[in-house]
């Protein structure tokens, strides 16, 4: 356990906000892929992957600069994060999918729940989180 004053582990650098990046970005395209061909039927990787920035972005910015300056609440930040997360989410689903709101509600939900579903099995194999 890091006692208070001491680096983080990752030094918080400019490598380890880039590396969170683009590993929180795959994890994101490769679900939201799983969760297109489930709900849609065939589709290209690249549209999952065009999407899934957005809502990396906004997850990782809301995680580090949100809870931990105070413009989110700890007791409310969980719960702010996953509605703004599944709202950026939403928007670039529908537009790099070109769906209507009707069509983009239920595949943000299966988004979130392949998300969910595959974070907890990859937490029980690796316990990273």
């Amino acid at each position: 356990m890091l006692q208070a004053g001491t680096p983080s582990l990752t030094g918080g650098g400019l490598l380890a906000i880039v590396v969170t990046l683009l590993l929180t970005w795959a994890f994101y395209a490769v679900t939201l892929h799983l969760a297109a061909t489930f709900f849609i039927g065939e589709t290209p990787s690249q549209l999952a992957a065009k999407a899934a920035i957005v809502p990396a972005i906004v997850s990782l910015l809301l995680q580090s600069y949100g809870v931990e300056t105070g413009i989110v609440s700890p007791s409310l930040g969980v719960l702010v994060v996953i509605v703004a997360t599944m709202l950026a989410d939403g928007i670039a689903i529908s537009f790099v999918y070109r769906l209507s709101t009707r069509s983009t509600a239920p595949l943000v939900v299966l988004h979130f729940a392949f998300a969910a579903v595959l974070g907890f099995a990859l937490n029980n194999i690796f316990g990273l989180i």
